[in-house]
């Protein structure tokens, strides 16, 4: 099974927005079904309720950046100062779980549904390249990205609610592909340690099987992540089923039981160089 070539974004995003639409309820449902709110998540320091408060908050953040009746004051909520992007996320994820507490966690689970509902029924029809001002990240991005990044926020979190509570959570390949293909190249920009990549020379060749097909070229501290690239050399090739390179991107798995697994492994002519694609991409 090989990664996808020529893809239709128009396509794509639709296709992105039919798993963002089967997934909301997914999600609605597991938070009306938690037995116990502070019980541990999949997150370390967050308790499942925490989880469930951050992923409204991230529904609140990006409906308010498509909808004109979603109101937000962000001069209140941000961080100060423009740090790295890194930081500045994992400030707004810290700030994220006090936006709802006490009664406001009890509704969480009709909040997202409403918040869900209002993104997928406001931005019906918007091109996937629409410009989309986010103030937490400081710049625009697609709508197709915002898109696959409520996607992804949805399954990744989801999964953090569902270990803490013991309850299944599935990731399917397709809806794992289409949050690679949707918000990955943008996010993996963003999330550049440009401290680490100082002085680094690497391309990466990244097979999503049965998904995208991305090149990661990182030079002195830059990186820029092409679909369906032209062909050229690379040093490391990266071949995953789209799951697993979900889940290992985010450190929700590890990489070397994704491994043994048998659904990732390396190569190229310096297939060593895999480990430090997670190192140069941070993660908040």
């Amino acid at each position: 099974m090989g990664a996808d070539r020529g893809f239709d974004p128009v396509t794509e995003h639709e296709k992105a927005r039919a798993a963002l639409r089967a997934a909301i309820p997914r999600l609605v449902r597991l938070l009306r079904d938690l037995p116990d709110r502070d019980a541990p998540s999949g997150v370390p320091v967050w308790t499942v309720g925490d989880v469930g408060a951050h992923l409204a908050a991230v529904y609140l953040g990006l409906c308010s950046t498509v909808s004109p009746d979603e109101t937000v004051d962000w001069d209140s909520i941000l961080p100060p100062g423009d740090g790295p992007f890194i930081e500045r996320v994992t400030a707004m994820n810290a700030t994220s779980i006090k936006l709802f507490t006490g009664d406001d966690r009890a509704r969480l689970d009709d909040f997202v549904a409403e918040r869900g509902e209002a993104f997928l029924r406001v931005t019906e029809g918007l091109a996937p390249d629409t410009p989309i001002v986010v103030p937490w990240y400081g710049q625009e991005i697609t709508l197709a990205t915002a898109t696959g990044l409520m996607l992804s926020e949805t399954l990744v979190h989801g999964l953090d609610i569902a270990r803490g509570a013991r309850l299944p959570w599935p990731i399917g390949p397709d809806e794992a592909s289409l949050v690679l293909g949707q918000s990955m190249p943008t996010m993996m920009t963003l999330a550049l340690n440009k401290e680490k990549a100082r002085s680094v020379s690497i391309a990466f060749d990244l097979v999503v099987k049965g998904g995208p097909r991305l090149a990661i070229v990182v030079d002195d501290g830059a990186v820029t992540v092409t679909r369906d690239a032209p062909p050229r050399a690379y040093d490391c090739r990266i071949t995953a089923t789209p799951t697993a390179f979900l889940l290992v991107s985010f450190r929700r798995t590890p990489i070397w039981k994704a491994i043994g697994r048998g659904q990732m492994r390396a190569g190229g002519r310096k297939p060593w160089l895999a480990m430090q694609l997670g190192e140069l991409i941070g993660t908040p």
